[in-house]
């Protein structure tokens, strides 16, 4: 008997180990939409270069202007980071454009923030879409400045391993929209 009563207490805290295992392994195999989004998005890390076109056309931006990417995970798999550049430029954010975007999940949400050349910061939120192939942003809030229009939505089409688009929305002062079309391969 006294050999029972001992046993009985590691028996209990052997079952009792084995559900919260039982119940973290299922609690892992669900994942949030935010999640999906975001496993998603990191698929996209590498280098990109393709076509930038604008509607409204801007004079300081020529027809044929190439862009280049680079998508890169990082902290632990916690963050994606996205850099964006004129393809054959050099790399001098002090002359050149080259903003900077942060994709990470804060909770239930795929958020986004872009650390633009405008001097401002616009957090948005994505979603994916149903077939698995788009992450759309929505704007939610804005940090900075406002003086020379912020990006306001933006669109991540995953064509194929080697292939995506971006499409920006750019809210320029006055409300008025600039959408920026990238049209992207991997270049490594």
């Amino acid at each position: 008997m006294k050999s029972l009563r001992s046993l009985l207490p590691v028996v209990l805290i052997s079952l009792c180990t084995l559900a919260f295992a039982q119940m973290g392994a299922q609690k892992s195999l669900v994942q949030s939409d935010a999640q999906k989004s975001f496993d998603t998005l990191k698929t996209l890390a590498g280098t990109w270069q393709g076509s930038i076109t604008l509607d409204p056309t801007r004079p300081d931006v020529k027809p044929g202007t190439r862009g280049r990417i680079t998508m890169r995970v990082t902290s632990r798999g916690n963050a994606l980071v996205h850099e964006m550049q004129e393809a054959d430029t050099p790399f001098d954010a002090t002359k050149y454009d080259h903003p900077v975007t942060m994709f990470y999940v804060d909770a239930d949400r795929l958020t986004l923030v872009h650390y633009c050349d405008a001097g401002n910061r616009p957090r948005m939120v994505g979603k994916l879409s149903p077939d698995g192939k788009k992450v759309e942003f929505d704007f939610v809030d804005l940090s900075g400045g406002n003086e020379y229009g912020h990006m306001y939505h933006a669109v991540f089409t995953i064509i194929d391993a080697d292939h995506h688009i971006e499409d920006w929305t750019y809210m320029m002062p006055g409300d008025k929209p600039m959408h920026a079309h990238m049209d992207l391969t991997k270049a490594n």
